[in-house]
């Protein structure tokens, strides 16, 4: 992936970015703009989001010897309880006081370290940890991203359906939807719906093992509502279509179906650690939104085992030529469903 082709800004108006449709049976790719997405929806499809909101996971604290520690939140535990990553963190030991804030008036505290990462307790007992976040945060654009924030991202960096607060990294395909496409989808009689996935730092988390199978998922906390699933059953059963937007959209709902609560069409809330990767049989999903991904993600085999080994190198290979934009803030990708992927032999 040729570093000139990372998008490192957003698109001032969400739904004018490139779109790269895949078919997943035949592999044709053709060239759009996510406008034209609506053309390929149809009445009684049912469009999936994720309704995480960004929080601002970014922030700095201060040892009892005044060194400066910056922090990645990972999940936000209770009241006073963060669990997180610390750069840096080679003299971090449990029991270590950090200081944050305005005059350094906040106190934490390093009461656990598990799994690389680290839980803070915070000294507080009227403003929460969210509270103390919010305040001191900023938005955690992804690692690349090697530039001073802006209100662009502010804005950007969060989907325009946002509610519930929880995730560290922004659910980017979702980026690419303004109001007035949802409007249109709506009239035309596509049904919308959410889940949600908060989504925690591992999914900048590149494989380092050996094997795929080796490496191990972070977990991250999941909703799938009872009424979202009779909606799910409901669709398929009368010949509509399931469009997850975004790989934590299609992760969250594929946790959902192996629970027995999919089987009961119960509230589905969990955490999840699932990885899905070439072989996988997908079960729900008959499209998937994305954006292109880093080579070596697990990301990029999600696409992979949903599109097919061949089909994915092939559309990636000519995003580079056409010099599409790749990562959180790059262009989209509309892809089907290949049924034959997972038996499709891999060759890397």
């Amino acid at each position: 992936m040729p570093k000139s082709l990372i998008s490192f800004y957003p698109y001032s108006i969400r739904s004018t970015c490139r779109l790269m449709i895949v078919n997943g049976h035949t592999g044709i790719i053709s060239h759009k703009y996510f406008l034209n997405i609506v053309d390929e929806i149809n009445s009684g499809d049912l469009i999936i989001l994720n309704n995480t909101k960004v929080i601002p996971a970014r922030f700095f604290g201060y040892k009892e010897t005044g060194g400066k520690i910056e922090i990645l939140v990972e999940r936000i535990l209770s009241f006073n309880n963060i669990l997180v990553q610390i750069k840096n963190s080679k003299n971090i030991k449990i029991g270590t006081s950090i200081f944050f804030g305005y005059k350094k008036k906040i106190k934490g505290s390093i009461i656990n370290y598990k799994n690389s990462f680290f839980e803070i307790f915070f000294y507080s007992d009227v403003h929460s940890a969210l509270d103390i976040i919010n305040d001191i945060g900023e938005i955690p654009l992804p690692p690349y991203i090697k530039r001073h924030k802006n209100k662009l991202d502010i804005d950007l960096y969060q989907t325009v359906y946002k509610k519930k607060i929880g995730s560290v990294a922004a659910p980017t395909a979702g980026l690419h939807f303004d109001f007035p496409l949802l409007d249109t989808l709506y009239n035309k009689g596509v049904d919308i719906d959410y889940i949600t996935l908060h989504i925690g730092s591992g999914t900048f988390q590149p494989i380092r093992t050996d094997t795929i199978e080796e490496h191990i998922m972070h977990s991250e906390s999941v909703e799938v509502s009872s009424l979202l699933i009779k909606k799910i059953k409901f669709c398929k059963k009368n010949g509509g279509r399931i469009i997850a937007v975004g790989t934590s959209t299609l992760r969250a709902l594929e946790s959902a179906y192996h629970s027995l609560e999919w089987a009961q069409t119960k509230n589905f809330i969990s955490n999840t650690n699932i990885f899905i990767y070439p072989g996988y049989k997908h079960n729900i999903v008959d499209a998937l939104i994305t954006n292109f991904h880093f080579p070596g993600s697990t990301l990029i085999m999600l696409v992979a085992s949903f599109l097919g080994y061949k089909n994915t190198m092939n559309a990636y290979n000519k995003a580079i030529l056409n010099k599409y934009s790749f990562l959180s803030y790059g262009d989209a990708m509309y892809i089907t469903h290949n049924k034959l992927a997972p038996y499709e032999k891999c060759f890397i």
